[in-house]
């Protein structure tokens, strides 16, 4: 929506694909025309790799074992969506094209495509940059980090938006804790029509909680040493919120 402020330092396409699958509860499985949407259903091999744990009377695994060529071709589908309630909660969504393998009662399936596609478009990512990725050391406490700073801090949140550019914040009604990594935490920004993401970038990653303590607390600091945003004091006054 033309908010100024630059993304940086921000994961690669290849470490976001592997934390989307790390963190997703639920995915969707298309497969010799056949389509499930599964729950608690998958688990991911270091190697990227995923293994659906599917129950024996699933049409999925029917399908696996009478297709003609014994290996059906298969379309998986996440979706990464934001704890904190806000508008368009999906971050990005992961698709993988592939083929599936009996393995012990389960379905086994191999990518042979990855494409994740975010606020910014969407990326074709390499098999061998995929397989090689590891999820954010961050994005299994993302969830529950978010959630509480969003609960029980929420001055700590308004105190940040001091480090956003005056214009990306005209307008604003709320502003919302969108997404934290081990290189930022990004912050919605609503208006009453239409919404932006602001990145503030970590002066060092962050590889564990610990350290993200530390670096929320450098960010809080600067914003404590600026200047009220004037867009935010012009809402104070007005009653807006």
């Amino acid at each position: 929506m033309g908010d100024s402020q630059a993304w940086t330092a921000a994961p690669a396409a290849a470490e976001r694909a592997r934390s989307v699958l790390a963190t997703s509860w639920s995915c969707a499985v298309t497969a010799e025309g056949v389509r499930e949407e599964l729950v608690g259903a998958h688990t991911v091999e270091e190697d990227g790799r995923i293994l659906l744990h599917v129950p024996e009377d699933s049409a999925l695994l029917a399908a696996t074992i009478c297709a003609p060529r014994g290996e059906p071709s298969a379309v998986l589908e996440f979706a990464d969506v934001a704890p904190v309630p806000m508008r368009n909660r999906i971050r990005a969504r992961l698709w993988l094209a592939g083929w599936f393998t009996i393995e012990e009662g389960h379905l086994a399936f191999q990518a042979t495509r990855v494409v994740l596609r975010r606020a910014s478009g969407a990326v074709v990512i390499d098999l061998d940059e995929f397989a090689a990725a590891s999820p954010d050391p961050l994005a299994t406490a993302e969830a529950r980090l978010l959630t509480h700073l969003a609960e029980a801090h929420p001055d700590a949140v308004e105190r940040l938006t001091r480090l956003v550019e005056p214009g990306s914040l005209y307008g604003v009604v709320r502003v919302q804790p969108l997404a934290v990594d081990r290189h930022g935490l990004t912050l919605r920004i609503e208006r009453r029509r239409a919404h932006g993401d602001v990145r503030l970038p970590f002066h060092t990653p962050a590889d564990g909680v610990a350290q993200l303590t530390e670096r929320m607390h450098v960010l809080l600091a600067q914003a404590s040493a600026a200047s009220c945003p004037r867009a935010l004091q012009r809402q104070r006054t007005d009653g807006d919120g």
